[in-house]
């Protein structure tokens, strides 16, 4: 055995060789034989040996420790890297993989401390942002979850953190987006229910307690829930708007056709102006508060059925009233009625009370209606009447100018005779085209009513008729007059012809008729002395036949002799004339 001599400096002076020495000196002191001594000497030998080999295997172990230790971290090192995607610290790492493993595991510690503190901090981020997400999901769901995000930190990089910020920032958006679609749902409840008189908190509240309570606008609710029981209650709130406000404009179309008929003084109707006012509004433009409210509508039912109790009993009252009505309409349109049999029927009706009143007011309506339709399809041909009235009064009045043998002397206005004269000729010489135009829309008009055109009882063809022939009459007159007048003249000339040399210078050959004398008999333009008669009055009357008897028709006042009328605009021109001068002939 090897002894050493080396000095410990833990164990003083105590050696490996000292001990052996102090054992030889008691073996000899003992008297131990050599062969006893080689083998204890082996043995301790062997003793040795086993305390040797027991520190190398754990100086083994302990090496082995650390290689798996460096393994680890380098294993960590690569995991955390991996996991937060960031590589740049692998660079920052010094290089020791030659030096000791103590001195590679001293190298490697710091950087996996800062990639342990990165990656703390990225899991809380990563935390809070699924933590939003999660709460945002939970409100659009309509339920809050209390679980708290679980993290995946296999992935912990910022392209998968850079994701969850995306989705967050359209969750964020969609929420903003929710809640201003929720906000303008409550905005119109709230107009609806102001117009229809609710109550806005207890409406919204059906829909979500959330949305009544005096919270921030980030407490209200936002699901889907809420907002699709939202969009049902403005639908339906604008519904129940819309039947209300139909409702609301019958009675009010209601009440103004009964006060129509009951002659209503307007300080009662002013009591129901919030009726009345939106009779012609649209949905839409009805915003005033309480305006479609249930005791707002109620009132009106109310007034309505007064009223309809007051019309029964005034019923005859307003028949009457109606059937005067119709009788003018008849009557602008000169179409004959016979009123006191109408008058009697209705007093008959009421009077049986085999008829309700709303009835024949309905009836009397239609016939009014009728009328009215009828009336309207008579304009044209009325308007046309007139016109050719009226150029047949100017007719008339031609005539009476044209025998008036002073029209051209110097008296006061006679220049407005003149030129009404001019206005009258041009008139008259359009009377033919008149009659023909009036003949043929008044055939068409007959040809689709199936029915005969009568102006005031009298068929309108007839009248033309009429006037066609007393026309002819007249033309035929005139030209007798002027035949005669040209046989009366002839003798005149033949004398003046015989006892005359030359011409006399006080009248020159080429002298001129005096107009007077070319307007004794007849107008200057062909116009008949005769007018539009069928008894042959001279008063300037006009009348027609109609089968079974005669009645006066078209009466237009003559003018007398020398009658000056004046228009306005010509009286302003011509100071001192009066509009309807009646000037004596000059001598």
């Amino acid at each position: 055995m090897v002894a050493t001599d080396a000095e410990s400096p833990h164990l003083g002076e105590i050696t490996c060789g000292t001990l052996l020495q102090k054992l030889q000196e008691i073996w000899d002191e003992v008297g131990e034989s050599d062969e006893e001594r080689d083998k204890l000497l082996l043995q301790i030998e062997q003793e040795c040996l086993h305390v040797y080999k027991r520190k190398v295997e754990q100086a083994a172990k302990s090496r082995a420790e650390l290689l798996q230790t460096l393994s680890d971290a380098n294993a960590e090192q690569s995991s955390l890297t991996t996991s937060l995607g960031d590589k740049s610290f692998v660079n920052d790492i010094p290089d020791k993989s030659s030096g000791t493993i103590k001195e590679q595991l001293a190298a490697i510690a710091p950087a996996l401390e800062q990639l342990w503190q990165q990656k703390d901090e990225r899991v809380r981020e990563f935390s809070d942002v699924q933590s939003q997400i999660q709460k945002i999901c939970g409100e659009i769901a309509g339920g809050l979850s209390s679980e708290v995000p679980i993290v995946d930190e296999s992935d912990l990089s910022l392209k998968k953190l850079d994701d969850f910020h995306s989705q967050l920032q359209e969750l964020q958006k969609e929420k903003s987006d929710r809640l201003q679609k929720v906000l303008e749902f409550v905005s119109s409840v709230h107009d609806l229910c102001a117009v229809l008189g609710l109550d806005f908190l207890n409406t919204v509240k059906e829909v979500h307690p959330s949305l009544g309570e005096e919270t921030s606008v980030q407490a209200k609710s936002i699901s889907n829930e809420t907002l699709s029981r939202l969009a049902k209650t403005v639908l339906t709130l604008k519904d129940d708007k819309k039947q209300r406000l139909q409702k609301l404009q019958e009675l009010a179309t209601q009440l103004i056709d009964l006060w129509n008929l009951m002659d209503t003084p307007d300080e009662k109707r002013d009591l129901f102006d919030y009726v009345t006012c939106n009779i012609s509004a649209s949905v839409d433009e009805v915003t005033t508060r309480g305006a479609l409210a249930h005791d707002l509508i109620k009132q009106a039912e109310v007034e309505v059925n007064r009223l309809d109790q007051l019309k029964a009993s005034r019923m005859k009252e307003i028949a009457f009233k109606k059937q005067t009505e119709l009788e003018e309409i008849y009557a602008r349109a000169h179409v004959e009625t016979n009123p006191e049999s109408a008058r009697e029927r209705i007093m008959s009706l009421i009077d049986s009370g085999n008829v309700e009143p709303t009835e024949l007011l309905a009836d009397m309506d239609s016939q009014i209606a009728k009328a009215k339709e009828e009336a309207f399809s008579r304009k044209d041909i009325l308007d046309r009447v007139e016109k050719w009235m009226s150029a047949c009064e100017e007719e008339s009045w031609l005539e009476d100018y044209n025998r008036d043998q002073n029209r051209y002397s110097a008296s006061r206005g006679a220049h407005l005779n003149l030129k009404r004269a001019e206005k009258a000729r041009v008139l008259v010489s359009k009377i033919p085209a008149m009659v023909d135009t009036l003949v043929a829309k008044t055939r068409a008009w007959e040809e689709e009513h199936n029915m005969s055109f009568a102006y005031d009882g009298v068929p309108l063809l007839a009248m033309l008729d009429e006037y066609g022939m007393l026309r002819q009459e007249r033309e035929d007159e005139k030209r007798r007059l002027r035949e005669q007048k040209k046989v009366q003249e002839q003798p005149h000339v033949e004398q003046d012809t015989a006892f005359s040399t030359r011409p006399s210078p006080a009248r020159p050959v080429s002298a001129k008729k005096p107009v007077g004398a070319r307007a004794n008999n007849g107008g200057a333009n062909g116009t008949p002395n005769r007018r539009l008669s069928l008894n042959a009055n001279q008063n300037g009357s006009r009348s027609v036949a109609k089968e079974g008897g005669r009645r006066e028709s078209l009466n237009r006042p003559a003018a007398p002799t020398n009658y000056v009328a004046i228009s306005k605009e010509e009286a302003a021109s011509s100071p001192g004339t009066g509009a309807a001068d009646h000037v004596p002939a000059s001598p």
